[in-house]
């Protein structure tokens, strides 16, 4: 009866082979993460409108892109990934602080004093942006996402196109239809403050 002899150098050179090519994806990892790193920090702080809550988010988007790297099957797509990644992850995040603070303001009976007010300069520009900031969370995912790229970041179109995986002319009617949207919500509010 014969034994079977297993070669070692075979398992040696494919345990080898597996340890450079996961040496090369970290490699290329690192690399794609030097250019778009800052990118899932900035989609995050354009929805969070936080720095730490954004540097929170824009961590946990650097770790999951890091985990599900070999399972994104075309790496040039790396970018328009990350923001996507950060993008959900920072809305998650902010729906789960409108949750917390709704329940706060359920359980305790806060006090509604008003600040009092300096000049009615002051008064109208903290209505205008949190209206702003309102009318923004009102626009759908994928029109704030075109529209923070290119207010926030100043991302060109085809910059944004190859971001987000859509062609140049989506882009185009996305951020044109994610201006009128927005300018009709201000529109709105300004017409509101004049009848004051």
């Amino acid at each position: 009866m014969q034994e079977l002899v297993l070669n070692q150098p075979v398992s040696t050179a494919r345990s080898e082979l597996v340890r450079e090519a996961q040496a090369d994806a970290r490699r290329e990892f690192e690399e794609r993460l030097a250019e778009c790193g800052p990118l899932a920090f900035r989609v995050a702080r354009g929805v969070l409108r936080n720095t730490a809550d954004a540097e929170d988010v824009a961590q946990e988007a650097l770790l999951r892109a890091y985990k599900g790297f070999d399972r994104l099957r075309d790496h040039n797509r790396f970018r328009g990934w990350l923001v996507r990644i950060s993008f959900r992850l920072a809305l998650d995040r902010l729906r789960s602080a409108k949750r917390r603070e709704q329940r706060d303001q359920l359980w305790a009976k806060p006090v509604h004093q008003q600040p009092p007010m300096s000049a009615e300069d002051v008064a109208a520009s903290n209505q205008f942006q949190a209206h702003l900031d309102r009318a923004l969370e009102e626009l759908p995912e994928k029109l704030r996402l075109v529209l923070l790229l290119s207010a926030m970041d100043g991302c060109t179109m085809e910059e944004i196109a190859a971001t987000v995986g859509v062609p140049l002319g989506t882009v185009k009617s996305r951020i044109f239809v994610a201006r009128k949207k927005l300018a009709e919500k201000l529109r709105c509010h300004a017409n509101t403050i004049k009848m004051r």
